[in-house]
This record gives structure tokens, sequence and C-alpha cells, in this order.
């Protein structure tokens, strides 16, 4: 394809001057550039092709960037990158010194909120909104939010406050009836009973007709008929009665009518909200029939499709997918709940064999938490299945209502440490700093397969709440015993025996530690528990060596290895040396786990280096002529 218009579009401004007429042809082209270049690149895929023709509309019909868009989540934005002068960068997207993976406010002045997590980007609008109208600046204000996104409880407390305020707000629901699971719940119901309805459908038709025939002095009473038939036939009701005027629900899919219907509603004041339906994949018939596969893609030939990938080591989601399915054929009281991520969390295999015990709560993190408390108040055995990143939507949640009460709730908890691709907005290295604060809770950290499916049995065996963090991806590829060992808790194991230095390691980096212990012939000691931490153990290594080393994929402020300083300074123990390598006290870019690593100097060269530098600057002994050197 020649992509005679998109090539020619810098910024959205380019797009301005194109007749109306010539949209279609720029959708066209969008869609088949989304489609041939992500299928070399890799990346979210589906909802960004869903939401071609409303992000072509949005940039044509409004003066971005003055006007702003906000896009909830983001996983839809890679056309808006396109149209907002990244369209030669996208190929790079996710990738290391690439394309953000998301809407990101240090790419573009066009992305002008930073998101990744669901259901903020009506709240932001709120506050941009609130911020220009005290400026007394003309800026129109538009929040994109998904269906999904639309279930969370933050995306209610904006809308009530929306309705409150009579700012001039445009949220565009997005309805393609997915996120990334299925949808769930009410408000899922509620939109299907909007669209299936045909009568109002019908009278909404009727009244455009009749009202064009009638003279302006006739206006208020058709308002206030539109207004009793909306009432009666139930659509858009919950929107109206929270004070913001609903429309639609129009296609998605239709470019032109796109464009006039937001043109139109730039000129009505107030909080408004635009139903627009869409097709997750539009244009790309493997991605319309199976939206969840073609979420986000690898690269694929787009002549067969996104095919099954060969044998590998599996992952830690598989390893926790297999355990939970094994327990629940053994313990009717096991409930498995998650917020909107079954297929990322390893719960397909669960949901299909013991669907009564399966929960899907939507976009609603805080409800997972508590819903399980309430579960486990009467007897039952939930698991929270929730990735790092979100976990800490439900932080209150989790003390108040779970440690607090020294409830039963085991929380399993993926993506943790480095994620990779997803980058910042998804990382997974500040749960054992937020968590290990926590009275009450049993933290454990595996540091292979084996040893996450036993802690994963005995955070199920253990009457209290408790995390096992594992993390994304494959693991060591340890033959998996299937005979469950209930680990003692608080009980670390020495891997190698070595002297003068000590590496104390945390979690699933073992394999890096135990490759510089055999270099430099220092002790290994997998810690598998942060809470109650090994303390004799740790005692012991630091009266017997010159140096202690703790390694963790965790940020290094907080972590496990200030727990290690904490109890060395309690116990007053002297003539020992400490280094705590864990990730920098920064963000992290997008990139794959393994460069990330890298960058937070977690491997074996950058570890051993850090060592050799330190008891070098510390008089200890030089490494390179130590007998810790083979």
């Amino acid at each position: 394809m020649k992509y005679e218009f998109i090539n020619k579009i810098i910024n959205p401004s380019d797009l301005r001057i194109l007749s109306l007429s010539d949209l279609d042809d720029v959708s066209d082209e969008l869609r088949h550039y989304l489609i041939e270049t992500v299928s070399q690149c890799g990346g979210h895929f589906g909802a960004s092709l869903g939401a071609v023709e409303l992000t072509v509309a949005l940039h044509y019909s409004f003066n971005t960037p003055d006007d702003k868009i906000i896009w909830d989540v983001g996983h839809q934005c890679y056309g808006h990158k396109v149209l907002t002068g990244r369209k030669d960068e996208l190929h790079t997207i996710r990738k290391k010194d690439g394309l953000h993976p998301f809407p990101s406010r240090e790419e573009s002045e066009y992305d002008v909120f930073g998101v990744g997590h669901s259901s903020t980007s009506i709240s932001a609008a709120i506050g941009m909104a609130i911020a220009s109208s005290y400026k007394n600046e003309d800026k129109k204000i538009v929040a994109v939010i998904g269906d999904g996104g639309l279930s969370a409880g933050m995306a209610f407390e904006a809308l009530n406050h929306m309705g409150s305020i009579k700012e001039d707000i445009l949220v565009i629901l997005n309805d393609n009836e997915m996120s990334i699971s299925p949808n769930v719940g009410a408000m899922t119901n509620y939109l299907t009973k909007i669209l299936s309805s045909k009568a109002y459908s019908t009278v909404k038709e009727g009244s455009k007709n009749i009202f064009k025939k009638v003279p302006p002095s006739g206006g208020l009473f058709l308002t206030k008929t539109e207004k009793h038939i909306k009432g009666l036939l139930a659509p858009g009701m919950l929107f109206e009665e929270m004070g913001i005027n609903y429309y639609g629900p129009i296609d998605g899919h239709n470019t032109q009518n796109l464009v006039k219907t937001l043109k139109n509603l730039k000129k009505i004041k107030g909080p408004k909200l635009l139903h627009v339906i869409t097709k997750k994949g539009k244009g790309y018939l493997p991605a319309e029939s199976d939206p969840v596969k073609y979420h986000a893609v690898p690269i694929f030939d787009t002549s067969k499709g996104v095919e099954k990938t060969k044998d590998q080591k599996p992952t830690y989601t598989k390893i926790f997918d297999d355990w939970i399915c094994d327990i629940a054929n053994k313990d009717p009281r096991i409930f498995a709940i998650t917020p909107a991520m079954r297929e990322g969390s390893g719960l397909v295999n669960f949901s299909k064999k013991f669907p009564e015990r399966y929960i899907d709560v939507g976009i609603a993190e805080q409800h997972a938490v508590t819903l399980a408390a309430g579960l486990a108040c009467e007897g039952q055995k939930p698991v929270v299945c929730i990735y790092s990143t979100f976990l800490q939507r439900a932080y209150d949640q989790l003390i108040h209502d779970v440690a607090l009460q020294g409830l039963d709730v085991l929380f399993a908890v993926d993506r943790a440490g480095f994620v990779g691709a997803d980058g910042s907005t998804h990382s997974g290295m500040f749960d054992l700093s937020y968590l290990r604060c926590i009275p009450n809770i049993l933290i454990m950290a595996p540091s292979d397969e084996q040893e996450c499916r036993n802690m994963l049995y005995t955070g199920y065996l253990h009457n209290g709440p408790a995390v096992v963090r594992y993390p994304r991806g494959e693991g060591l590829g340890v033959k998996i015993n299937n005979n469950l060992e209930n680990l003692e808790i608080g009980i670390s194991r020495k891997i190698i025996e070595g002297e003068k230095i000590s590496i104390l390691c945390f979690g699933s980096v073992l394999d890096i530690c135990k490759s510089v212990a055999e270099e430099i012939n220092a002790t290994l000691v997998d810690m598998r528990f942060i809470k109650p931490i090994d303390k004799k153990t740790i005692i012991e290594n630091a009266k017997n060596n010159h140096l202690l080393v703790t390694v963790e994929d965790n940020t290094v402020k907080g972590g496990a290895g200030s727990l290690v300083n904490e109890i060395i300074i309690d116990e007053k123990i002297e003539n020992i040396h400490v280094i705590n390598i864990g990730a920098p006290d920064e963000f992290f870019p997008h990139a794959t786990r393994e460069e990330q690593l890298k960058l937070g100097g977690i491997s074996k060269i950058e570890i051993i280096k850090k060592i050799k530098k330190f008891t070098k600057n510390n008089d200890l002994y030089d490494l390179n002529h130590s007998s810790n050197i083979k």
C-alpha cells in the first residue's frame, strides 16, 4: 500500500486540511499500516485496530494538542501515535530506546496524560477542565474510556463528580464489549441492553427526523419530550441521572458521521457522554474472531495469523495455573478471584473446570481484595490472582480488610520485579517494599518453578494472609515434582558453601547469583522468605564473613536488602560490610526483562564488578588475587 495520505500527515494539523470525504481513505490506510507494522514488531493490536476511525475523527474534529484528548489505559493509542508525528518510529514500540507502549508525556505533547493502568482518564480530564476554566481558557477536554475501564470504581467516582461541577467535558465511551478478557458485571449488561433496544433506536432516529421540521420555539418542549422518552426506555438513564448528557450509541467505524457528531457536541456546554460502538480487531479477521488472543501479539505472518509457539520452558504463570487446578480438585473451598486478568494470570483452565468458584470482578482491584476477605470470613480459601502493579491499587484493602483482621487470603502476585516491554507503568519492582511493612503477612519469593509450587502450597496451608510473588516469563527449566512440600516458614536454604563473601538471594535472580558465587567462591543462600525472614542465617553469615551481598529484583529502597541492614544494626554486628543490589531508585524504561536487569546492575558482570570495587575501596582484599577467584 502506498499510504498516499498518512505519509503526508506529520501532525494532526495536516489531517485537518483534508476534506471530510478523504477521511475514509485515511482510516483505511491507517488500519493497514497498523496491521503491517505491528505484525513485524509485535505489540498491542486489537484495541488500536478497533479505534482507528475514532482516532481519525477526534484529531480531525478537535484542535489538538491545545484541545486535550486523554486516552484511558492506552492500548488503543497506536493510531494516535502515527497521526501525531511518530509513524516512522512505530516499529520501535515497546523496545529499548523505542516508543513508549502507552501514551507518555515525555514522548509527545499530544500525549497529554501518561497512562498504563485503567480508569484514570475521566479524573484527569476533570482536573484539566477545572484548570482550563480557572485560567479562562477555551479548551475542549475529551476522555476516551473503554467499557471495560468504565467497570472500575474510580471511573464512577469521576463520573459522579463530573455531573456535579458542570464543566465542559466530553467522555467518549468506546464500547467494544472487551477489555483484555471478556467484560463482566452490571455495567456490561446495562450497555448491552442499550444496544439491543430496538425501540430506543427507532425513537432516536424518528426524533431526529421530527426535530429537523420543528421551529426553534418548540425546542424546549422537544427537549423535555426526548428526556421523557429516555426515561421510559432506560438507555442512558444512568448517566442522565448523574447530571451527564448521554448521546448515542453511534457507529464507531463511520468516520464521517463521527466527525459530524463530535463537531455538534463541541457546541454543547457541560458534561457529556458519547457512546460509540466499535469492534476490537476491526479490519483483520483473525483479530475480530479472537480479540483475546490478538489483544497483544508477537511478530507474526499476516497471511497465517498468530501461530502457536513451540514448546518452551513453562512460565511461572503456567506453574500457578497447574497448581491452583491441582489444589482445587482436592479442596472445594478454593476460590480464584481476578480483576479482569483471566488470561494474564493463568486462570483460563480454572475458569472452565471450576466455573462456580471462578470470580472475575472486572477492573476492580479494591473490590477483588475485600471480596476475598469476605469469602475468608465464611471459611473459604480465596486466592487473589493479580499482577504486582495492580495490587498497588488495592493497598488499603490489603492492609485494612485482610491483614488487620488476619484473614486467610492467598495472593498469587504475578509480574513481580522487572516486567519488560510494558515498561514503568507495569513495573513490579515495588511489592517487597510496600508489602514487608504490613503486620500479619507471610511473604515468599520463589527462585524456580518447583519452589513456586511449594510456596503456593505453603501459603495455602498457612492460616492468615500470604503472598507469593513471582516474575513474568519462563522459569529456569527445573524438573517439576508433583509432590507438594509445606516449607518450614522463615527458613532459608544454602545453595553453595564458599568463603569470606556471602550472597543472600531473594527470589527469581538465583541463577544470576549462582553464577556469581561460583566465580568468586562465595557462599550462596536462597532466602526464600522475606517475612518472616531467616534472621538466624543472616546473623551467622554476617559474623562468619567479611562481606554480605543482598540481591533482589525489587527496588533497593525499602526492599529485602534494607531488612537485612536493619537486622545487622539491631543485632549490633560489627566488622561486616554489606552491599545491597536491586533496582536503583528510578523508574525503568521499557525493554526486555533481561535488558532491564542489566540496566539495574543485576547481572553476573555488574554484580562481580560492584563486589570487586567495594572490596578494593574498603581495603578488604583484592578479589583479583584472593582465593575467592577460581
